[in-house]
């Protein structure tokens, strides 16, 4: 059983005792997967290693599977509470990375191989969109992490050192290389927000940035730059309505934060941590009743 060490880091917070979080209920995906709540405790468990996943309307859960031996290719699955399988898309290369329940009912994933693309796959299994990816075949694990639909019809992809917006037909309307880095600084995730600023994640780097719509950094956070609290291999992300970012420390171990929830002025509001020794790949923030938390960029 993991024992959930959660914690809150408030010497120094400026907010009040009504913003600050008694703790957050959430999803998480990677060599563990469960859903654990408000009080660090899990609650629900899939026996399966996974790298991206949500929460859907009908309360079952809809999994990236990293590539295992009844899936050699990796999948997406949507599973009930009983652990149920009840649709799946099984990968056709190295691996499947990214599962979203778009608006218009299709799922989106992307697949790594030789072949690498960003799939619209109906439920009946039939592919609706496919977008081939710009990028090197030699390493199929680098290609894309999570990628999103964005409202205007495009996609952002993370792809090696470098965020790519591509249209509905498949070009390259705009992209962000990482800045430079001794560290290995490839992206991770990508966030756009209404205001069109983009949210990135530079994982080896232990960075995280924020630039404007001509990709001219506008905020930034770098390992050091939270009194007490590690930056140790960033990945996913989360983008709150009041503007606090939640991030995952994919290397992180006991009794080093998780998850972290930071303010803009880079004030911690909540951590999470818990003695397994797996890291936190992604996240979805959930509610009390364990839906998506609303109005929250992920």
């Amino acid at each position: 059983m993991i024992r959930p060490l959660l914690s809150l880091l408030l010497a120094g917070l400026s907010l009040g005792a009504a913003d600050q979080p008694a703790g957050r209920s959430f999803l998480m995906l990677g060599g563990i997967t469960q859903i654990v709540d408000a009080a660090g405790k899990p609650t629900w468990q899939y026996p399966a290693v996974t790298r991206d996943g949500h929460v859907l309307p009908n309360g079952n859960l809809l999994l990236t599977l990293s590539k295992n031996k009844a899936y050699p290719g990796g999948a997406v699955v949507e599973v009930t509470r009983d652990q149920k399988v009840v649709w799946e898309y099984k990968g056709t290369q190295t691996e499947v990375n990214t599962a979203v329940l778009l608006d218009n009912g299709h799922i989106l994933l992307t697949e790594a191989g030789d072949k690498p693309r960003l799939l619209e796959v109906a439920r009946d299994g039939s592919i609706k969109v496919e977008i081939p990816l710009g990028c090197q075949i030699t390493n199929h694990h680098m290609q894309s992490r999570m990628a999103r639909k964005l409202p205007n019809g495009h996609y952002l992809v993370p792809q090696e050192k470098t965020v790519r917006e591509y249209d509905a037909a498949g070009k390259v309307v705009w992209e962000r290389k990482s800045p430079e880095s001794k560290l290995d600084n490839r992206s991770f995730c990508s966030l756009r927000n209404a205001a069109g600023h983009t949210l990135i994640s530079l994982t080896v780097a232990n960075h995280l940035i924020e630039v404007d719509a001509d990709g001219k950094v506008v905020w930034e956070l770098r390992e050091g730059d939270l009194p007490g609290v590690r930056i140790n291999r960033t990945t996913a992300l989360s983008w709150l309505p009041n503007g606090n970012i939640v991030f995952s420390n994919y290397a992180a171990r006991a009794p080093q934060p998780k998850l972290v929830e930071i303010t803009r002025a880079k004030q911690v509001v909540w951590t999470y941590t818990d003695a397994s020794k797996e890291g936190v790949h992604e996240f979805a923030l959930l509610d009390d009743a364990g839906k998506p938390l609303s109005g929250v960029l992920r």
